[in-house]
């Protein structure tokens, strides 16, 4: 593990955490959502992308 703070690795494409803005307004565009839609989503699927767009019924 590195002791760089600022060094956080690759982002986990395959994740959506609704804690960080920018991912945030990329996945309500990106999905045609609001963010309460993409939170409520989130909550009731996962962070899983693929559950997410599951779940909300865009492919």
């Amino acid at each position: 593990m590195s002791d760089n703070l600022n060094d956080r690795g690759q982002q986990d494409r395959s994740r959506i955490n609704v804690h960080e803005e920018w991912e945030v307004r990329h996945w309500t565009e990106a999905l045609g959502v609001s963010r309460e839609q993409l939170e409520r989503a989130v909550r009731d699927v996962g962070p899983s992308v693929s559950a997410v767009r599951e779940h909300l019924g865009r492919h």
